[in-house]
């Protein structure tokens, strides 16, 4: 039998250990650093050799922190390949498309938005491969 009590004895200890483990690997992680908000934000899609930088303001020329930047690419034989891509601005309104195709048969529209603005830029990357576009965002008309 006293054999019996000092298990039990035991298992209290483990398992206040096994939490304290638990506990202890929790508070060890530490949390990720805050992104830097000067940092030029790049998504790359992969398909070619072209970039595209973008500027956005307000209609005042002010830049526009945490605008999204989207474009639709048709590539390929026909056009059947298709890529979606979105960026959000850094605080100085920029934002950066790289691994865009250099041949594509009728170029892209790059969409800019943030709340009720938007804005939209063209690029043939046969003709420009390292596009440079500051788009103003300008509020939605109204019909």
């Amino acid at each position: 039998m006293r054999k019996g009590k000092e298990l039990r004895k035991l298992r209290v200890p483990v398992a206040l250990l096994f939490t304290l483990a638990l506990a202890a690997t929790g508070f060890s992680q530490s949390t990720a650093p805050a992104p830097d908000p000067k940092a030029v934000p790049v998504i790359d899609g992969g398909i070619g050799p072209c970039s595209a930088d973008f500027t956005i303001t307000d209609s005042a020329a002010t830049p526009v922190y945490a605008a999204k930047v989207k474009v639709h690419i048709a590539y390929g034989t026909l056009s059947v390949r298709k890529l979606d891509l979105e960026v959000g601005t850094n605080i100085d309104g920029k934002a950066r498309f790289i691994g865009l195709p250099n041949r594509i048969k009728h170029g892209v529209y790059f969409h800019a938005s943030e709340g009720d603005r938007s804005g939209e830029a063209f690029d043939d990357p046969a003709n420009t491969c390292k596009a440079q576009f500051t788009i103003a965002l300008q509020k939605k008309s109204t019909p």
